[in-house]
């Protein structure tokens, strides 16, 4: 592409994204604009549609067709003991420390199909700590918040999510934790029980108050610095001192305005520690 096509193009997405926020309040704006632009470009690609402008008009005028667009906009890459070396650290150095608190809550944001969450259940359950604790998990697509809160999965997934299991230190009988019919499991209801699903949207939402853990992994890579930061913000004001963060293995708050405010716990799983405010 030359020059001026890019320069109309990036023009282009600008505006479908103003379209988006203004129409239906969901605002990508701040999200990094590489990884926009291939999500627009393959809803475009499936679609009899020629061009993003194209695609701004049909997005003003049709609904169930933002309604697809918005499932290419949320990134929903997830599954049990995603990462089993960051489970094994949840398992023997945050969650340990957490235990002598009268109340533990526990913020997943972005958790999409709830994978993640029941992972932290099943952790909570089997430190003897559950009963105890809050786990607050969100997303801003109700889609899939919404299998979440099922928390049935396809059967053929399981042998994946047992050998994490395994690799992030569990020694219990994994089968305790689902129900199995046809070809689906079901998580155990007694997983849910300490648990709140609800629809929150990093960007434009509040915080969550005083939390002992913020769990929001491979979330903020599809955000840009500016959006990076703001998120940064949010979870800064929804922790009390000395309670814990934790990002995905790709991202770091070390190039974020708030980076002094955190000190490193495990550094390679990028699991941090809140600072008091006079650090």
């Amino acid at each position: 592409m030359s020059t001026d096509d890019i320069a109309t193009e990036n023009i282009e997405v600008e505006l479908l994204l103003e379209a988006i926020y203004r129409k239906y309040g969901y605002d990508f704006r701040g999200y990094s604009k590489a990884s926009i632009k291939r999500r627009l470009k393959h809803r475009l690609s499936l679609s009899e549609l020629e061009t993003l402008t194209d695609m701004q008009r049909e997005i003003l005028y049709n609904s169930d067709f933002f309604n697809i667009l918005l499932q290419d906009m949320s990134i929903n890459v997830t599954e049990m003991f995603r990462d089993p070396s960051f489970y094994k650290c949840l398992r023997e150095v945050v969650l340990p420390s957490l235990a002598t608190h009268d109340l533990i809550k526990i913020w997943h944001a972005g958790c999409s199909t709830g994978e993640e969450v029941y992972s932290m259940a099943i952790l909570l359950k089997e430190l003897g700590i559950y009963e105890k604790s809050r786990i607050y998990a969100t997303d801003f697509d109700i889609n899939v918040l919404s299998k979440a809160k099922e928390g049935i999965y396809p059967a053929d997934l399981l042998k994946k999510y047992i050998i994490n299991y395994r690799e992030s230190g569990g020694v219990e009988s994994f089968t305790d934790y689902y129900s199995a019919k046809y070809e689906l499991v079901m998580m155990d209801r007694s997983l849910k029980t300490n648990i709140l699903f609800s629809d929150h949207n990093l960007v434009s939402d509040g915080s969550f108050g005083d939390m002992d853990l913020i769990i929001c992994r491979n979330v903020l890579i599809y955000f840009g610095r500016e959006l990076q930061d703001r998120v940064f913000k949010l979870f800064i004001d929804s922790l009390h001192t000395g309670a814990f963060l934790c990002l995905g293995t790709k991202e770091t708050i070390r190039v974020s305005s708030y980076s002094d405010l955190f000190e490193n716990v495990v550094t390679n799983e990028k699991i941090y520690k809140k600072l008091g405010d006079d650090c």
